[in-house]
């Protein structure tokens, strides 16, 4: 490890982002993995969880973990699927929110014209960078980043780096909206609306009903879990629709088996409406 990835360690929320690269790299290993983050060893590496990471402190709580990471994958999955389906139907803008350690620009095969930009704020960018440099990185579109804290005034930071919001765009938000409180949430539904045009694309990971409950209420401090504070509506679907997008909703549990992942437990209870969210903005 470089010293230059030795001045900054992963702390608070954004430090979840290297904990999804420890589970996307684990999974990279994998013979027959849902998808391949050539990256994502190197950022689990230089945030210090590869190849270990501090062990769950019983056996609940290792269950736990391995739901979280179970999720990780079958998100990552679906989102990616998301995102091919979008630049086919010729869309060539791309944000993702909270961007994290996230390698897409790095690891898709992306139509020529593409511009991402990933949003965050400046810490994580810079951490992810130095890494980007050690590896030797080459994006396979065209990478912008926009440092910005997501409760400021992002669209204004998104424009000034070329984004057009005139264009189409599709807009990923990955395991962001479950650490916003209910009124920043629709904040940047509101946000993300403004600046889409018809033929635009949504991607989104929603907190089940109960996961709080669940996964949270006896979580170590600073792990992900003790920092979620934001549950799904029970109906999704109808409440994109009150943001002007048409949207559908999957569950974990049918994402899974469809991807040949199929979960060995039966549901402890009756199961709502999904978690991961694709809608299209007419």
């Amino acid at each position: 490890m470089t010293d230059e990835r030795e001045r900054v360690r992963p702390s608070g929320v954004w430090a979840t982002a290297v904990g999804v690269a420890r589970v996307r790299a684990l999974e990279t290993e994998r013979e027959n993995a849902l998808f391949r983050d050539p990256l994502a060893r190197a950022f689990a590496e230089a945030g210090g969880l590869w190849p270990t990471s501090p062990p769950p402190a019983d056996e609940a709580a290792r269950r736990r973990r391995l739901g979280v990471a179970f999720s990780i994958v079958i998100r990552t999955k679906f989102l990616d699927d998301l995102l091919r389906e979008a630049s086919a139907s010729g869309v060539r803008q791309v944000v993702l929110l909270g961007a994290g350690m996230d390698s897409r620009a790095f690891r898709m095969d992306w139509p020529e014209g593409t511009r991402l930009f990933e949003v965050d704020t400046a810490v994580p960018l810079d951490f992810k960078e130095s890494v980007l440099r050690q590896e030797r990185a080459v994006a396979r579109c065209q990478r912008i980043t926009v440092p910005v804290d997501l409760r400021e005034d992002w669209p204004r930071a998104l424009a000034a780096a070329g984004h057009d919001p005139a264009a189409p765009t599709v807009w990923i938000a990955e395991g962001l909206l479950i650490y916003l409180p209910e009124d920043a949430v629709e904040l940047l539904l509101d946000r993300i609306g403004a600046q889409s045009a018809p033929g635009s694309r949504l991607g989104l990971t929603l907190g089940s009903r109960g996961v709080i409950e669940r996964f949270g209420a006896d979580a170590a401090p600073g792990s992900a879990a003790s920092l979620w504070v934001s549950e799904m509506p029970d109906d999704p679907v109808g409440w994109l629709a009150g943001h002007g997008w048409e949207a559908s909703g999957h569950t974990l549990r049918e994402r899974a088996a469809a991807y040949g992942r199929p979960l060995g437990t039966p549901p402890q209870r009756e199961e709502g409406p999904g978690g991961l969210i694709s809608a299209v903005r007419r």
